[in-house]
């Protein structure tokens, strides 16, 4: 016998169209690129969200082409995020922060159609485009009159004139909730980045979880202020849930300095933000070394690396904000863990209660997950015995877009890569990573990358990189080099030849020679043993 429920299919295009039903004044604040503070509402984001979908029509688009994003935190891609994905495209958020040749790989991996673009990353777009032969329009993200004289992009086109001039009337396709919605790549230890394709069904089940009490406790009566990128994994899915709520959202665009987030924070009388520890380092030191003080500031949800406790008491003891450690992945939408404390743990002293905190948290409703032996048996949650760490649920991924990697499940369950434990109260916490890459201001650096750059240097006959601890960035990679016979090479020179061949950020920071890289029985390099060897070393911007 079957439920006699009306079956609605659960689609983004209803979030945005139950905002702008129940929400339609809400508000939506973005910092532009310009430099100016624009204001909407979720009833104007519907609004162009349609005159979006209409423009995509346009361009005569398949079911589930994919549309690229390499954008900001801000209104117009917030207007992508409902348009694409409503009308039945899939969203692609790409990621500034990679070298313009990881760009190209990932576009035309992924096959996108449409690029649309912050003018932030006209220099970006100006590199890739002639190597992306599958994407046929670029829309740059601003008014008609800022747009570029000679840009060099052959018919460029403006995002207000492109979906400006759009009906804002528009019957959203009904279909398929399990259709894809939208996608984020990963990098991974081995090979190419893989992608998480996520579907409307997994993206509506996620924004629902993450607005629970015990998750994010996102409302109608919050002011909230995504500092994590919405190219990063959806901003952790939060303009969903924001859509989802009615929640007025704060988006900081460009400027992501201590200074600027603090003032948009007061200025919008923001409740509640959501970013890595390295942002937040920032602006508390802005704070103390200007005597300032939260006005309406309660909470944050700090993700992507594992937040100092001195950052957790300082939040709490200085400033009032209650600090909320979350986990998660890409191949999980992101969110699988967030810490809060239970009833029982209320009267607990602040000592014992900073010992839970610290820790990653409890499993969402939805996600399920479980530490195991290297031969797959289930470890007991003592809090004490550690295993690899495995995750299911709705929003977790089964597999990688084009089969990338093959299957990745263990019967059924997702291997995260991290090595962890699980109290008795269900609480994670993350012990390791049992995959080598390095994880640097929320962002992963693949070992493997780094080795292969330095590998093709005449001079180098191994190498091996390494995550360093760094106060600021949790961690940054250094590359430990064995020279080949009778090779000059010096620090510098193997640095410089990083240069152009990957992003910035991702070049290490600094190179160690030794005389020998240690070796499994299989060949494979031991790096436990080479950060044994190197447990004295300290980065050199470190003292």
């Amino acid at each position: 016998m079957l439920g006699l429920m009306q079956n609605q299919q659960l689609l983004i295009s209803n979030l945005i169209e139950f905002a702008s039903r129940h929400h339609a004044d809400g508000e939506i604040v973005s910092r532009r690129v310009e430099g100016d503070l624009h204001r909407t509402t979720w009833g104007d984001i519907a609004k162009r969200s349609r005159q979006v979908a209409h423009a995509l029509d346009g361009l005569k688009l398949a079911f589930s082409s994919r549309v690229a994003t390499l954008a900001w935190n801000g209104y117009r891609h917030l207007e992508l995020y409902f348009g694409v994905s409503g009308s039945g495209r899939v969203l692609h958020t790409l990621n500034p922060r990679l070298h313009p040749d990881q760009v190209v790989w990932i576009a035309n991996h992924a096959e996108d159609e449409v690029l649309c673009f912050d003018m932030t990353f006209l220099p970006i777009i100006q590199a890739v485009h002639s190597r992306c032969p599958m994407i046929k329009t670029y829309v740059a993200m601003c008014d008609t009159d800022k747009l570029p004289a000679d840009s060099g992009i052959p018919n460029l086109v403006s995002y207000e004139a492109w979906m400006g001039s759009q009906s804002a009337k528009y019957d959203w396709p009904q279909f398929d909730e399990n259709s894809a919605s939208s996608m984020c790549y990963t990098s991974g230890t081995t090979g190419n980045p893989k992608a998480a394709l996520y579907s409307h069904r997994s993206t509506t089940l996620h924004a629902y979880a993450a607005a629970l009490p015990d998750v994010m406790c996102i409302s109608a009566r919050d002011s909230i202020l995504p500092v994590v990128p919405m190219f990063h994994v959806n901003a952790w899915g939060i303009p969903y849930s924001a859509a989802l709520t009615g929640a007025k959202l704060v988006f900081p665009g460009p400027a992501m300095d201590g200074k600027s987030v603090y003032e948009l924070m007061e200025t919008e009388r923001v409740t509640y933000s959501a970013g890595v520890p390295t942002v937040w380092q920032m602006m508390l030191a802005h704070m103390k070394a200007n005597n300032l003080k939260f006005s309406t500031m309660r909470r944050t949800v700090i993700g992507g690396s594992a937040c100092p406790p001195a950052m957790i008491k300082s939040f709490n003891d200085d400033y009032g904000v209650d600090v909320l450690h979350a986990w998660g992945m890409t191949e999980m939408s992101p969110l699988g863990t967030l810490c809060t404390l239970k009833n029982k743990q209320l009267s607990l002293p602040p000592d014992a209660q900073m010992q839970i905190r610290l820790k990653q948290g409890r499993a969402i409703y939805g996600v399920d997950m479980k530490v195991v032996d290297e031969a797959g048996n289930e470890l007991p949650w003592d809090g004490k015995t550690s295993g690899d760490l495995l995750v299911k649920g709705p929003w977790v991924v089964a597999e990688y877009f084009k089969g990338e990697g093959g299957n990745p499940l263990i019967k059924g369950w997702f291997p995260t890569g991290d090595v962890a434990t699980i109290d008795s109260d269900g609480y994670l916490q993350i012990t390791d990573r049992s995959k080598d890459v390095i994880k640097s201001g929320g962002e992963w650096i693949s070992s493997i990358d780094v080795e292969n750059i330095a590998m093709a240097h005449p001079a180098v006959m191994m190498a091996a990189c390494v995550g360093m601890p760094h106060p600021k960035w949790d961690e940054r990679p250094i590359i430990a080099v064995v020279k080949k016979p009778d090779a000059v090479v010096t620090r510098e020179e193997l640095l410089k030849f990083f240069e152009g061949k990957t992003a910035k950020w991702q070049i290490p920071d600094d190179v160690v020679f030794v005389d020998v890289i240690p070796l499994g029985a299989t060949g494979k390099m031991q790096k436990m043993k080479l950060r044994e060897q190197l447990k004295e070393y300290k980065l050199p911007s470190l003292g």
